[in-house]
């Protein structure tokens, strides 16, 4: 057992809680039964079947109100993979569902049998014809592809407000359009080619030349099946115009049955099925979109009328006058997004009624953009609004940074209402769609009905397409408030229909929400050929029932989840899943919605339960350790929920006392343990040169066994030398600013590099060049940025080093007089953010007073009095997570463009994992978060890689096999005159 044990029975739950009515029970602790375990782990192996109750836990719930445990999670590699599992579900009387990025708002993504993980394995995109046309797999996400696509001045029509984590597989699957992309734009209109696999098991490529030809030869059944319906509904005069009817408006409400008069043959037949399908088809595992061009010239205005109806009645002017996109957000939406940040604060005073309308024109050169302005001036100078506007310049702006914020409030919708709601609630996520004339009149319905049944919903919507979304919460472990919202979704229902004759689901698609009642909305006649189409492509019934079709008039209520508290600072959490592309374990144990969501079942359960104890075993690993603590989650979520600051919180409470003692220790005496560091750094380089690095790995895997592996590093190949001993000589005298070499960087050395200096003396060379010269205190040894103790939770020795380093910046600077400059940048936002919250009252003061720079930031404002000298030909860049959390990203690519001819930022550059020395702790978070930039990396030449942190940078050079530098080194070897 190691000296120092971590202490799992803190993470457990305290004592004393009700039990929730749909906790898991005691007889799922074990996991995956044994007999369906070893059948799918012979076919695909074991690597690919997870099977214990944490696993079955972390995928059982979605974006969606409901909760399905699945028996098992199968993780496939390639289509021979997925067509394995589909034969072993036909041949055991199984049913299987597939997962992408769980960020469907109605279940489509959960099952109770099989649930297949279509994400990991399944991301890419290849650009065709210059960009005409994308070839994208099914796991990759809206927002990776447009990074791509955007190099060639193209975009995908679909737009999500989920964009920056769902999958283009879950996109074309539930037929998603979003802000712009109406009826015309949408999957279904823009989709030129899809490689899909039939529950039989057939694969069928509708873009090969003889893709009809194979499909009859292995489906005869199924190609006269789907001609024969075609005919029986062209034969309906009736029939073929209510249908058409129907998709005039946004509409995925069940099967696309216009599928059937617009294609000609079985396959094109087939492609337009598999469109909005939701999963109960096929696997799609491969889609081709043709692309639209990317209108970079853009104008948006945020205007603010005194009610919701006001508001809508606008919408058609607008639309007239050729805006891409209206959009809507009611007084509570307003309200709600004061939490997402660069919202502004005064929101949350509007009157109950203002509602808003984000309106944005876009066009591929200035002159359309002006012409498209001036129609808007007067549409804009006749409004009633509650902030007036005098012409279309004072409403409307082209500021790139505006207008980012504004979509970034509008597409916080969901999140940041669901994180407002009562804690403990569950939140229904609802979209609908009438005739965009009857828009205000829609509004003003739902309003009244949403008091009727006493709920104070929220409202937004893509209003130039006559689509509303609107949320409602309730307790789920409350029979009354599930009635309440039962009678509130038969009454809604039946308002849209009959009233409006409008589309029950706009874009969400039908799910488990809306499946009861799709015959009211489309009669019994189109639905009966829902049930048939269903029959013919999959005559098993395999693929995910009860998502689109179900005649059980309760299914909607069934499943439901209770949201038990946990945490406050992970309370909010609606479990959208935006936070998942960002995490860097993403892809080896959990993601944050998944800490959450494994957290909020040991909430459910009894004290000492089976399951709980089973979540236990595996919490402290797989969600605590794993976590990078870099709080890239933070940024992705809209409502700011830090995941990574409650698994610090959770290593706090595992410490034992003689851990946070020993912690405390090295704090106190840290100017000895960074020399003892430094030496026995320079000791390790010696002694790899003689015998290499097997000594020094196994040397440090036996102490690791002994002490702790969460505190004893493991030994790289990939560590650098010592760092200098002596930092460079500066002078206080004339100094610009004062220069903080991180301990990492007194530490340990740079990467190998012909005429290069050490970052030191990079920083203080090309300061002194640019005329402003940094000075350097002679007593800095010692201190540090406190990150080290506080991404492990030693509060105490966190506590000490943010105020030691605090009171000696306020004298190095003379009281704040000059700016502090610290070279890597996650012990820039270590001193200048992460440290306020353990200071004194005294040295908060201090604090406020401190100018802090990172030294990207200082040599980017160097650049104009540089000159450059010599140009690297391509540079590649790896921005770290505190990079983004400081904003300083931009910074980081005006100092590489003054370095190199050309710059390039890897689509799929993200957070490295190493988070200080984690990634010597636990290699594997860094081998996992990496490996697609570093696939990415490798697949292409570059001449120098540039980052502004030395652990990182390590990281990347274990990831790439290449060796980065900081910026600041490429910096001053470019600006070195010449001899």
């Amino acid at each position: 057992m190691p000296l120092l044990e971590p202490k799992p029975e803190a993470l457990r739950p305290a004592a004393g809680r009700s039990p929730s009515p749909d906790r898991v029970p005691d007889g799922r602790a074990p996991g995956t039964p044994a007999s369906l375990r070893a059948g799918l782990t012979a076919l695909i192996g074991p690597e690919k079947v997870l099977w214990k109750i944490s696993d079955l836990v972390r995928y059982a719930s979605d974006a969606s109100p409901y909760r399905f445990l699945p028996q098992v999670v199968v993780v496939p590699e390639d289509i021979d993979d997925i067509s394995a599992i589909l034969s072993y579900a036909h041949g055991n009387g199984r049913d299987v569902v597939f997962r992408a990025a769980g960020t469907s708002l109605n279940g489509q993504a959960q099952g109770e049998d099989i649930l297949v993980d279509v994400r990991r394995h399944w991301t890419g995109v290849e650009v065709l014809d210059g960009g005409a046309r994308a070839r994208i797999r099914p796991g990759t996400t809206v927002m990776r592809a447009n990074a791509t696509l955007a190099r060639h001045g193209r975009l995908l029509g679909p737009d999500p407000a989920s964009a920056i984590a769902c999958t283009v597989g879950g996109v074309v699957a539930n037929n998603a359009s979003g802000m712009t992309a109406g009826t015309t734009r949408n999957s279904y209109r823009t989709v030129s080619s899809l490689t899909f696999v039939l529950p039989s098991g057939t694969v069928v490529d509708t873009g090969a030349p003889d893709a009809d030809g194979l499909l009859r030869q292995a489906e005869p059944v199924l190609c006269d099946t789907l001609l024969a319906l075609k005919a029986e509904i062209e034969a309906d005069e009736r029939l073929t115009a209510r249908i058409r009817a129907k998709y005039e408006i946004k509409n995925t409400n069940g099967y696309r049955l216009d599928a059937f008069l617009d294609g000609s043959t079985p396959v094109q037949i087939l492609r337009g099925l598999m469109v909005g399908s939701q999963g109960t088809f096929g696997f799609i595992s491969e889609v081709v979109f043709d692309t639209l061009p990317l209108d970079r010239h853009v104008s948006s205005a945020l205007l603010f009328f005194p009610s919701l109806t006001a508001a809508a009645a606008a919408v058609p002017r607008f639309n007239e006058a050729g805006a891409v996109a209206v959009e809507l957000m009611d007084g509570n939406t307003l309200r709600a997004s004061v939490k997402v940040q660069g919202v502004p604060a005064d929101w949350a005073g509007l009157p109950t009624g203002t509602t808003a309308l984000l309106v944005e024109f876009r066009a591929p050169d200035e002159a359309a953009l002006t012409a498209y302005e001036e129609a808007a001036g007067s549409v804009v100078t006749g409004l009633e609004l509650v902030v007036p506007v005098r012409s279309v310049t004072n409403a409307f702006t082209r500021d790139p940074g505006t207008v980012a914020g504004y979509w970034k409030a509008r597409k916080a919708f969901v999140t940041a209402v669901g994180g407002s709601r009562p804690s403990g609630t569950t939140l229904i996520t609802e979209d609908f769609a009438v005739p965009p004339s009857r828009l205000a009149e829609a509004c003003e319905a739902l309003l009244e009905l949403q008091e009727v049944h006493g709920f104070d919903a929220a409202v937004a919507g893509h209003a130039a397409h006559g689509n509303l979304h609107f949320l409602l919460a309730f307790d789920a472990a409350k029979p009354d408030d599930v009635e309440r919202y039962a009678a509130f979704m038969d009454d809604f229902c039946t308002l849209v229909t009959e009233r409006f004759d409008g589309s029950l689901k706009a874009e969400h698609a039908t799910g488990r929400n809306i499946a009861p009642f799709l015959e009211l909305e489309w009669g019994p006649q189109a639905t009966e050929l829902m049930w048939r189409t269903k029959q013919a492509i999959d005559p098993g019934g395999v693929l995910a029932p009860r998502v689109v079709l179900d005649r059980d008039p309760k299914a909607h209520l069934r499943g439901l989840k209770t949201i038990p508290k946990v945490e406050p600072v992970a309370d909010p959490c609606i479990e959208c899943g935006f936070c998942e592309p960002t995490c860097p374990s993403e892809d080896l144990t959990t993601t944050p919605r998944q800490r959450i969501v494994l957290r909020r079942e040991m909430m459910r359960q009894t004290d000492g339960s089976p399951v709980e104890t089973g979540l236990l075993d595996v919490y402290g690993y797989d969600a605590v350790d794993t976590c990078a603590g870099d709080s890239t989650c933070k940024l992705a979520c809209p409502v700011g929920i830090d995941t990574g600051a409650m698994m610090k919180d959770f290593r706090h409470h595992r410490h034992s006392p003689r851990e946070e003692r020993v912690a405390t220790l090295t704090a106190k005496h840290f100017r000895t343990l960074e020399a003892s560091a430094r030496l026995a750094v320079a000791a390790a380089d010696m002694l790899t040169d003689r015998v290499g690095d097997r000594l020094l790995r196994s040397a440090t895997r036996l102490a690791r066994k002994a002490v702790s592996p969460d505190l004893m590093p493991e030994w790289l190949p990939e560590m650098p030398g010592a760092a200098p001993r002596a930092l460079p000589p500066t002078s206080r005298s004339g100094a610009s600013a004062v220069y903080y070499p991180a301990c990492v960087n007194r530490i340990f050395g740079g990467p190998p590099g012909a005429g290069t200096l050490p970052l030191a003396d990079a920083v203080v060379s090309v300061s002194a060049r640019a005329g402003r010269p940094v000075w350097i205190p002679g007593d800095l040894r010692g201190t540090c940025c406190a990150t080290i103790w506080h991404s492990k939770g030693y509060l105490a020795a966190n506590t000490l080093m943010a105020n030691r380093v605090v009171e000696a910046a306020w004298g190095w600077t003379a009281g704040g007089k000059l700016p502090l400059v610290i070279d890597a940048s996650s012990c820039t936002l270590g001193v200048a953010r992460e440290v306020v919250p353990y200071l004194t009252e005294e040295n908060r003061e201090l604090h406020a007073e401190l100018t802090v720079v990172d030294s990207l930031v200082w040599a980017a404002g160097l650049l104009p009095s540089l000159t450059v000298f010599r140009k690297a030909g391509t540079a590649v860049l790896h921005p770290t997570c505190s990079m983004e959390h400081l904003g300083d990203v931009p910074q980081l690519h005006a100092v590489a463009e003054a370095c190199a001819e050309e710059v390039v930022l890897p689509d799929d550059a993200g957070c490295c994992g190493f988070a200080g020395d984690r990634g010597m702790l636990h290699k594997e978070l860094t081998d996992s978060a990496t490996a697609k930039e570093g696939a990415e990396i490798r697949g292409h030449d570059y001449d120098t890689f540039l980052s502004a942190n030395r652990m990182c940078e390590i990281g990347m050079d274990r990831a790439t096999g290449r060796h980065y530098r900081s910026a600041l080194i490429e910096l001053e070897w470019a600006t070195r005159p010449v001899l």
